[in-house]
């Protein structure tokens, strides 16, 4: 079985008015990931992301370049065991 893990990253720096999270819902989808991307009050975006670890672990990469008009400052990421409880991959508020 493939090496399934989940992901929690926080991404800092000017990503909310950029189409930060409809470039986060594309990049995962296209990757076959599970999860949401939503923005957070501080202005500041947070991903949860599932599937095969190669998958994800290039998600995180496109988090810390993002859409063009995106600045990123720093991406915050804590792994952990896939769960299993998200049925595709979605933009939230």
């Amino acid at each position: 079985m493939d090496d399934l893990v989940s992901v929690r990253a926080t991404v800092y720096g000017r990503v909310q008015g950029v189409f930060f999270r409809a470039f986060v819902e594309e990049q995962a989808q296209q990757l076959g990931l599970r999860g949401y991307v939503h923005n957070l009050p501080s202005g500041d975006v947070e991903v949860v992301a599932e599937g095969e670890r190669e998958r994800v672990e290039k998600l995180v990469g496109y988090l810390k370049t993002g859409p063009p008009a995106a600045i990123v400052d720093r991406v915050v990421v804590s792994w952990s065991e896939y769960t299993g409880n998200y049925s595709s991959f979605r933009a939230g508020y």
